[in-house]
Formats: structure tokens, sequence, C-alpha cells
């Protein structure tokens, strides 16, 4: 990759044929290049930062994550619901445990790269992660009358697997966007439409499989992504490391990675935006369970959603999702950061209403149908939730210092997860104070109403992000320097992985 590419604007690149450089004339044309143009942006993408580096996010983002996480929420959901039976409030209070973890992504984040097995420090960790998923989904799946305390332990065991999946390649999406930062926003586009991509075939699969095989049955299926990271821990290409000294270099790395990561945290222009991200995540406490157990409830006059409506609903709400990535990357990259995210985070408030009109069943004194507005729902909350998270995961990366990508970005991953880990213990809180039960929704409407009042509040916090642009660089390259300690930093072909078995013919192009 050549330096003088990454100030090149990814949009330039988009559109043109690699092989001519011309665009096409005419409307035959012109509507041809318009179904290309998702072809020839993945195409540059691969050109500029690497074929491997693309299908490793494709891989993990869209089967990984996108997949693995919507189908596991719809089969999850009805697992407590049908198969435990516990309440909605007690649910709500479980799934803090499915958010560990993710707070723990520096812990994954040093184990990858400060301790290497057998000369290693990626296949190893693939592997482990991809049977410590299997294993976890075989036994809640094949397991009857599994007690809870079983049930929640393999859950965790399974959203486990897929944060030691996500570490590495998000430390390569860190080190790239500070390498090429004219095409940070685009990385992040295409994380977004693999995971949308990935949900949408999950959502689509997830009320079939929970209806024909039973909530426990179906969640066997979550199986089947951590193979294929087991299959990636085979074939990966990666250098084996020297093994000398290998323990005084460990303490070393370990010794200075935390401390780089004290050092760096400390910077205004760095903790800062981390504390508007975790407010945002944490003030918008979640009753999603409250509200899934009443409009799955059929005894009138609540929904008595279906379980493949359920799945269509949210596989619908997964295409809006792509329609929201895909507004980003058109027309709002180019803004700064604070202005994006105050109009993002003012939408995200007004939108919630929108939840509060259905459970108050306004919309049939409209004249609305539920399945109609739910639908509606579902499209606008996935757009603006879509639109209001990519900035800050652009803003994410921009914080990330030099040579110590990886590690900093899980921390900053870790906080982001803690916000969301506070919103389910501040949601379960909230549906258990007002008596939101299995079979008693009446109080379920003021939880939502002060979900939106908490979301308006965040705005109050807004001087804390930036007002720079999303391709400017936040932290000087010395910063990176003074906090990444000798070691730390990893060879760069050690640093970016090569999917040689699955991708290597792409690096041609």
């Amino acid at each position: 990759m050549l330096e003088d590419d990454a100030a090149v604007d990814a949009d330039s690149l988009v559109g043109q044929d690699p092989r001519s450089g011309a665009r096409p004339s005419g409307g035959e044309r012109d509507w041809a290049a318009a179904v290309l143009e998702p072809v020839r942006w993945m195409w540059m993408l691969c050109r500029e930062l690497g074929a491997t580096f693309v299908a490793g996010v494709v891989l993990v983002y869209g089967l990984s994550q996108g997949f693995a996480g919507s189908f596991f929420r719809v089969a999850s959901d009805y697992y407590w619901k049908d198969v435990q039976r516990v309440q909605p409030a007690t649910v709500q209070f479980l799934s803090v445990f499915f958010y560990i973890p993710w707070v723990l992504k520096p812990l994954w984040g040093i184990m990858t790269d400060v301790f290497p097995v057998c000369g290693y420090r990626r296949r190893p960790y693939f592997l482990f992660s991809g049977i410590l998923g299997m294993v976890s989904a075989a036994i809640v799946a094949i397991t009857i009358g599994l007690p809870v305390s079983s049930a929640v332990l393999c859950l965790v065991g399974i959203s486990t697997a897929v944060a030691i999946a996500d570490v590495t390649i998000d430390a390569c999406i860190a080190k790239n966007s500070i390498d090429k930062p004219a095409l940070a926003p685009d990385m992040q586009s295409l994380c977004a439409f693999s995971s949308s991509l990935g949900a949408l075939v999950g959502y689509a699969t997830s009320g079939m499989f929970v209806h024909h095989l039973g909530a426990q049955g179906a969640l066997g299926v979550m199986a089947i992504p951590p193979a294929t990271v087991v299959f990636l821990g085979f074939f990966i290409y990666e250098l084996k490391a020297r093994q000398h000294n290998v323990k005084e270099k460990v303490l070393n790395k370990v010794s200075g990675a935390v401390k780089g990561m004290v050092r760096t945290i400390r910077y205004p222009v760095v903790w800062k935006p981390s504390l508007y991200m975790f407010l945002s995540l944490a003030l918008s406490i979640s009753t999603h369970e409250g509200q899934f157990y009443w409009y799955t409830n059929k005894t009138p006059p609540n929904p008595g959603f279906s379980q493949e409506f359920v799945g269509l609903v949210h596989a619908i709400g997964a295409v809006a999702s792509m329609l929201g990535v895909l507004v980003y990357h058109k027309c709002l990259k180019d803004y700064p950061f604070r202005s994006i995210l105050l109009y993002a985070q003012l939408l995200y408030g007004v939108s919630g209403l929108l939840d509060l009109t259905f459970v108050l069943r306004w919309n049939l004194a409209l004249g609305v149908p539920d399945a109609a507005f739910v639908t509606l729902e579902e499209c606008v909350s996935r757009v603006v939730g879509r639109v209001r998270l990519m900035p800050m995961m652009v803003l994410s990366t921009k914080l990330c210092p030099t040579g110590m990508e990886g590690t900093f970005f899980a921390l900053l991953m870790c906080i982001d997860s803690l916000g969301m880990l506070a919103a389910k213990a501040g949601g379960a809180a909230v549906l258990r104070a007002l008596r939101v039960t299995r079979t008693d929704f009446g109080r379920l409407w003021l939880a939502v109403l002060l979900r939106n009042v908490l979301r308006l509040a965040t705005l109050g916090a807004i001087g804390l992000v930036p007002a720079a642009g999303q391709t400017d660089v936040l932290v000087p390259r010395e910063l990176g320097l003074v906090s990444s300690p000798a070691g730390v930093a990893v060879d760069e072909e050690e640093e970016r992985l090569q999917l040689a078995m699955l991708t290597s013919h792409a690096d041609d192009v």
C-alpha cells in the first residue's frame, strides 16, 4: 500500500473501474455502475487495506457477531420465557452477565498480544474461543432441566467466545484507522454492513428454528459460528514468535501496556469523549425484556406476536440497519463528531416515543395495526441506532495511540460494554421497582418514559465530544510513542492477521 494513497477520498475510488479508471456513461452504464458500486467499493478496500483484512472483518463481524448475535437474542429471549420461565426483571438482570466477557476485552487483548502459546499469539486463542463456544452451545441445547445458574454459565461461555474472536480484528481495524485515517469511516461501514447482513440472516431464521425446534433446541445452532472460528485457528497464517526470554518479555509487556493505558486515558482529548460514550450508553436504560414479555403475551389486549413474526420484524430491522449504514456512509461521514452525535442522540430520544405510543396502545386509537406499527418502530430505531453508533466507533478508533492500538481499543470497547451493562442493570432495577412481571404490564409505560427522558438528558454532556472531523487525527503520534513501552508493538506481519487459506488469491488483485 502506497502512503500517498492514504489521503485519497474513498468515495473518489468507489464507482470507478479498477482496470481502466473510466466512469460509465449513458443510462444503462450509469445503472450498471450503481449496481456494481458495492463491488468496486469492496475492491477498493481490498486494494487499500488488504484482502485478508477485509475477509477477516466480514467473517468475524458478519457470522460470529451479526448472525450469532441476532439469533442468540431471539432464541435466548424465548429460552428464558418458555423454558426457564423466569420474570422479565430477572432476565434483565441475568443478561448483565453476558456483557462481562466484553468488559474483559482489555484482558483478552493483552493475552493475545503478549502471551504466545507455542510461539503463536493468534491461533491458540481462536481455537480456544471456538471450542468454548461450541461446547457451551451444545450443553445448553441438549441438557434437559438445566439449572438457571448453569444456563447462565453456558450463555456467558458463548458470549466469551465471540468477545475473544472479536479482539484481534478490532486491533487490525484500529491500526488501519491510524495508518489510513481517510478510510476509517469506510472500515466502520464495512463492519456495520457485515454485521447487519449477518443479523438479517440470523433474525430471518431464528423464529423458524424456535418454532420447529423449540427455544432450547434452536440454541444448538449457536455452535456453528464458533466452529468456523476453530477452522480459522487451524488455517490462519501466522509467523511463529521467538521463544527466548519469553517470561521476562511478557512481564515487561504487560506492565508497559497497563501503564500506557493509564497514562493515555488521562489525556483530556481521550477521557472526555470516552466519558460521553459511556454516559450515552449507560443512561439509555434497557426495557427490552419487559417489552418482549408484553408483546409476546397472548392474553388480550396484549399484541400476542408469534415466534415467526418476532423473527420477521427483527429481520426487517436488520435491513433498516443496513439502510442506516448507507445513510451514514453516503451523507454523514464528513460531518464533525459533535454535530452528528448531537442530532443522532436527539433523534434517538425522540424515536423512543414510538415505543411509548405502542405500549400505551395509542397506535390503535390512530387506526394503525400492531403489526404495521411495530415494524415501523423497529425500522426507525434501527436506522437511528446505526447513525448514532457508527460515529462513536470511528471516534474510538481515533483515540488509540500508535503502538498499542489493539490493547487501547479493547479498553475503549470495555468502557462501552460497561455502559451497556449499566443500562441492563438499570433497566432491571426499574422493571423490578415498577413491579413489571410476566403477566402485569400496567407500569411498563413508565419504564419506557423514564428511558426516553434519560436519553435526552445525555445531550447535556455533548460538550465532551470533540468538534473535529471524522477523518482528523485526534491523538498525536508522539502520545503513542510515549505511552507505548519497548516491546509492546508487535511486527506488522503478526499485527495484521492474514487469512491465507481463505483469501490468499485476493492478494494478487
